[in-house]
């Protein structure tokens, strides 16, 4: 199957792209479109996370659940939106804890194409959603190939950073090789949790501790 995707990531995952559940992934998504239903991100951007930040550029990798499901709001990479729309409540807390933690001011975008572009693999379990419908795709077998590209990340490289915000993102630990990785938990940056561990994680000087430890250029957060 002839997936439009960076190539390093095209080879990586060839083989997944030709296993049955990700030819059903595609069918479902033909069968959205036939019904005429709205689905986020737009198509080209449904890979945007592989687009912009290739393989071998990964130094950190934040997990998200589901796109956003509002009107301009996703383009392929989690928790950011595309410039002129206003920041969603848990990116104001990521944006509250950058401040408190390394001192960066709140960005004018929400835009994290720069992270991205500087290493941060902003990867969501599901890579589509139906408009206005939460979760809808979240069992198409979107969670299986995300699963698979955290696995290929933590066998393929060495030093990611894994940030785990929250229950769900946490149990993907399992697919990570803690010995030669780091993974930051804490709980989810949403107002609901953002008050229970998510403040004061200081994940993102962690990770830039963690990598210059290692020889490695440190991600600029600033947007």
């Amino acid at each position: 199957m002839d997936v439009q995707i960076e190539p390093s990531w095209k080879q990586a995952l060839k083989d997944e792209f030709y296993k049955p559940y990700f030819e059903n992934i595609v069918k479902y998504l033909k069968a959205e479109k036939e019904l005429r239903r709205t689905i986020y991100p737009a198509g080209k951007n449904i890979f945007n996370a592989f687009n912009t930040t290739p393989l071998d550029k990964v130094k950190v990798l934040i997990l998200g659940q589901d796109p956003y499901h509002g009107v301009g709001q996703a383009h392929g990479l989690c928790f950011s939106v595309q410039k002129g729309v206003a920041a969603p409540p848990s990116l104001v807390n990521i944006f509250k804890e950058l401040k408190t933690d390394i001192g960066i001011d709140t960005p004018a975008t929400g835009d994290l194409m720069h992270w991205a572009e500087h290493g941060v693999f902003l990867l969501n379990a599901s890579l589509t959603v139906r408009a206005g419908e939460p979760m809808s795709h979240a069992k198409i077998g979107w969670a299986e190939f995300t699963d698979a590209v955290i696995k290929k990340i933590s066998d393929e490289r060495e030093h990611i950073v894994f940030m785990l915000w929250g229950r769900f993102a946490q149990e993907k630990e399992r697919l990570i090789d803690t010995s030669k990785h780091l993974a930051l938990k804490s709980a989810h940056p949403s107002p609901l949790s953002a008050n229970t561990g998510f403040f004061g994680c200081r994940h993102f000087s962690k990770a830039n501790e963690y990598l210059v430890k290692q020889g490695i250029d440190p991600v600029d957060w600033k947007l």
